[in-house]
């Protein structure tokens, strides 16, 4: 079975390289933005990468859900946490995010197997 953590890493490492590489400054000035905002603030990093997840939960985007529960999971957010702000954006998004909720489900079981 191939590692979809590794390979999520890999791509999305390979393709932010190429786009940074382009030079455009908005692009630049947005990935800048996008990392600064989930730096430790009046919120915690924990509560800001949740915050993150729930978003893309919502917004149905398995590359943000993937980045988020990857971070969350460096930061120390337990299976537990995750569930629970995976079911508040579930019942936010209503079901059509639970196809993503499934791709999370298995996204997360395969950070907890990298161990």
């Amino acid at each position: 079975m191939s590692n979809i953590v590794q390979e999520f890493n890999d791509y999305r490492s390979k393709m932010n390289e190429k786009l940074l590489s382009d030079n455009n400054l908005i692009i630049k000035r947005i990935f800048n933005l996008d990392t600064n905002a989930y730096a430790e603030g009046a919120l915690d990093v924990k509560t800001k990468e949740l915050l993150g997840l729930v978003a893309s939960a919502v917004l149905r985007c398995d590359d943000c859900i993937k980045y988020h529960l990857e971070t969350s999971y460096k930061h120390g957010i337990t299976r537990e946490e995750m569930m629970e702000a995976m079911g508040i954006a579930t019942l936010v998004g209503g079901t059509i995010v639970i196809p993503h909720l499934r791709r999370a489900y298995e996204f997360w079981e395969a950070l907890e197997n990298q161990q």
